[in-house]
């Protein structure tokens, strides 16, 4: 037989049929096979897990069949100790089911690290030194020398430190300086709409001192504290004003996430139409 007609007989056209049929056969189950191994379609949100422990997250992860991996640890006060500070995949975040969460927490005691000596530094390099180094500036007070914004004295908790002295990473150093031999004083700035950590490094930029915190009823938790701005402040600040306060004056400062509280501007002008020349 010629293979022109082989090609066209009943047997060849039967067994070319038959193997297509089974080509498409094994192309869908490995279709099925591809889908169920991916999980295609079947993403889930990642839960928000800040602030809760590992064991509190236990609820929120069976949805998703999520996997919690605890991928390092750093030290906070913003949260209680072994509660989770930062995730990845981030909060709200669309990830396939059984994905991997990692997690950094909270650690349960605070790491303790030599404090930069900075008597003698202006206070920028004092504050850069100390918060590169993991510690932050605290209260400011002033003190009649020669010596305007050098560092004085290096405080902690009333006690002068040394160098060589170690503390907690993260906390709060305070500093004496020198205001001059005269009564300097600085300009009152503006804080409507600041964060707290804006706010503080005004604050400190200014040579002031942050006095109270307070916080309204639309503040809940640490995380909210974070996002809430400045509505109100005490020394008030005035508009068009000039005013200047002593140096190491305390700010107090109230905090809101209510927008509505924020001054509106006198954005308001009306201009008159231009009075035509007459000829």
């Amino acid at each position: 037989m010629s293979l022109g007609r082989f090609l066209i007989s009943k047997t060849f056209l039967k067994n070319l049929l038959f193997a297509l049929l089974i080509s498409i056969f094994l192309i869908f189950l490995i279709l099925i096979w591809l889908k169920l191994y991916t999980r295609h379609g079947q993403k889930k949100e990642v839960p928000d897990f800040y602030g809760l422990t590992v064991k509190e997250c236990q609820s929120l992860i069976k949805k998703g069949h999520f996997v919690l991996v605890v991928q390092d640890s750093v030290y906070t006060k913003e949260v209680p100790a072994g509660a989770i500070v930062e995730q990845n995949p981030k909060a709200g975040s669309m990830v396939k089911k059984g994905r991997k969460i990692f997690l950094i927490i909270n650690a349960f005691h605070p790491e303790v690290i030599p404090v930069p000596y900075v008597v003698g530094y202006s206070l920028r390099q004092a504050k850069a030194l100390l918060e590169s180094n993991g510690f932050q500036v605290g209260k400011l007070k002033y003190v009649p020398d020669i010596a305007i914004n050098n560092v004085l004295k290096e405080m902690y908790e009333e006690r002068e430190l040394q160098p060589g002295d170690s503390l907690e990473k993260g906390v709060s150093v305070d500093l004496v300086l020198g205001k001059g031999l005269s009564n300097e004083k600085t300009p009152l700035p503006d804080f409507t709409g600041m964060t707290l950590e804006k706010a503080e490094q005004v604050i400190i930029s200014t040579a002031l001192n942050k006095g109270a915190i307070v916080y309204d009823s639309t503040v809940h938790d640490a995380k909210d504290s974070m996002s809430a701005f400045v509505w109100k402040q005490s020394p008030a600040y005035k508009e068009k004003e000039d005013l200047f306060v002593p140096v190491g004056s305390s700010i107090y400062l109230w905090f809101t996430l209510d927008s509505a509280l924020l001054p509106v501007p006198d954005t308001l002008t009306i201009e008159e139409p231009p009075v035509p020349n007459e000829k």
